[in-house]
């Protein structure tokens, strides 16, 4: 099931997305996909209020509009890309390690969450080397802590799109992630998040355009610590709870991967696709 967070008379409402028609919402009492994670309620038993036809005048917001915590975040979990990073001296690491050993976390703040459609808003003064990192992002149903590998899909609830957008020199002058990546609006989330049953990690195609032009087009098949993998990392050490967010990393194709490095501008359309999500689509622009 595809299920949305839209804005109907200024609140916030969860919404079916009906199968046979996307057109077609049916609109839930509930006021956002992870307050129905988090009372754990089944999305197939939701109490249908009314439906909707038409969806244009309709406002999507983020699937989870505010996050309750920090959003998990992998770094370098793709082969291809954890050599482009390397080798783009932005990286601690040299060529040499550039595949790391165990899973790279950090996070971004909840506050810099927007929809589809919203703009992702940058000051040239604070940072001229905007990028896009097109990633599927895991959200937890069950939550745990010491979860193991064989149990972890277990607690998956579903999955939908981000962009973690990443003010490069900001990353760099830091010598850290958290500031860099979450940056007002420098997290695109959506256009909204489907159950479990939908995606076959095994087999998902993920695809980033920028004006048109395709510049990230891998699988999750190719990721290097699988999402089992990371929700038992994870887990060691940290309860993890129903409406956590886990973006699971970004393939090869960034902009600071070409040479010269091709960033975002005033303008700019970012798309991002997923197979059997959707399109996740955003304009940048500047303040």
């Amino acid at each position: 099931m595809k299920l949305a967070t839209i804005l109907l008379g200024g609140q916030y409402r969860v919404a079916i997305v009906a199968e046979d028609q996307p057109a077609r919402l049916l609109i839930a009492r509930w006021r956002s996909v992870g307050d129905v994670i988090r009372a754990g309620v089944a999305p197939h038993t939701l109490e249908i209020e009314r439906e909707i036809d038409g969806v244009d005048h309709l406002i999507l917001a983020a699937p989870i509009p505010l996050p309750a915590r920090n959003i998990f975040c992998v770094g370098k979990n793709y082969r291809d890309h954890a050599h482009e990073f390397a080798q783009s001296g932005f990286d601690a690491g040299g060529a040499a390690d550039a595949v790391p050993a165990a899973a790279i976390i950090f996070s971004k703040v909840p506050d810099c969450v927007i929809a589809t459609g919203e703009p992702i808003m940058f000051d040239p003064a604070i940072s001229a080397s905007i990028d896009y990192e097109g990633e599927l992002a895991v959200i937890i149903g069950t939550g745990g802590y010491r979860i193991s590998r064989a149990q972890a899909m277990a607690h998956v609830w579903g999955y939908t799109i981000l962009n973690d957008v990443t003010a490069r020199d900001v990353q760099s002058r830091h010598q850290q992630w958290l500031i860099g990546k979450s940056f007002d609006t420098f997290c695109p989330m959506g256009p909204w998040a489907v159950t479990a049953d939908e995606i076959d990690l095994a087999n998902t195609t993920l695809r980033t355009w920028v004006n048109g032009e395709k510049r990230q087009d891998a699988n999750t098949a190719d990721l290097i610590f699988d999402v089992p993998a990371i929700i038992e990392a994870l887990s060691a050490g940290i309860t993890l709870k129903p409406g956590d967010i886990i973006a699971t990393g970004t393939p090869a194709g960034v902009g600071i991967g070409f040479k010269p490095p091709r960033y975002l501008q005033n303008g700019d359309q970012v798309a991002v696709e997923i197979s059997g999500i959707g399109r996740l689509e955003n304009e940048v622009r500047t303040v």
